[in-house]
């Protein structure tokens, strides 16, 4: 399915830990293993804020120049990208890593994507004209910068990928940050907005309040109002999702 638009812009307000405060109310995922990113990411657009959409998934291998002999390659990644609905985020795996030889991205692919309705990349290689992508508009999560390009061209494309420890599928939504990337499940989707919406609203009723308002209190005072607002902030939740919240 595909989230309306509507919903994919409230999303991109929140943070990506607001919406996994969300998404772990309603998921039967395990939110230890099936959730985020497993090793460090960096954000070089932070200014920027979220970024939300569907992955559009690619390989490539920018060390080896026998993969730029495949006629076609560009044309028909390119044709695959506009195809699927947006907006979306280009997931690629550089089968380079932990060795980056070269880029895929820079002033060029950013605005060719951009024009193809893609928002950003997460890529576990790297990207160069940092400043001429962000100008683009388009945000991207890499491993590090690199001055060139080397041999890079389009290996696999739409198949499943594997960046920073998680496996993306094409078509999955992804949030992501500078605190990392979700990739969430198709059939947690439509509760998604409404359950990142309700456990940040729970949150700034209850614990938060508390803390904030305790801060002239004593030592016991304020340990019985917290004790209080972490009870009250459980009920909400069960009542809501009918299970246990955390915090």
């Amino acid at each position: 399915m595909t989230l309306p638009h509507s919903d994919l812009l409230k999303l991109k307000r929140w943070n990506t830990p607001t919406v996994y405060n969300g998404w772990e109310q309603i998921t039967k995922s395990d939110i230890a293993a099936d959730a985020f990113n497993l090793e460090e990411t960096r954000d070089f657009m932070p200014q920027m804020g979220p970024m939300v959409g569907y992955a559009v998934t690619l390989v490539v291998e920018p060390s080896n120049r026998h993969h730029k002999s495949k006629a076609n390659a560009w044309n028909e990644y390119r044709r695959y990208v506009a195809e699927k609905p947006g907006p979306k985020i280009v997931v690629i795996q550089d089968l380079d890593k932990p060795r980056v030889i070269g880029s895929f991205w820079g002033e060029v692919n950013s605005n060719a994507h951009r024009a193809l309705g893609c928002v950003g990349t997460i890529t576990d290689g790297a990207i160069r004209d940092l400043d001429e992508m962000t100008n683009a508009g388009f945000k991207a999560i890499a491993r590090r910068l690199c001055v060139g390009h080397a041999h890079v061209t389009p290996v696999r494309w739409g198949c499943e990928v594997e960046v920073y420890g998680r496996v993306v599928k094409p078509g999955q939504l992804i949030h992501a940050d500078k605190h990392g990337f979700m990739v969430i499940p198709a059939e947690d989707e439509a509760a998604l907005l409404d359950a990142a919406l309700f456990m940040d609203g729970n949150e700034c009723n209850t614990v938060i309040a508390a803390a904030r308002d305790s801060s002239a209190a004593g030592q016991a005072e304020t340990l019985d109002k917290l004790a209080q607002a972490g009870a009250a902030f459980q009920r909400a939740a069960k009542q809501k999702f009918d299970r246990t919240g955390e915090w």
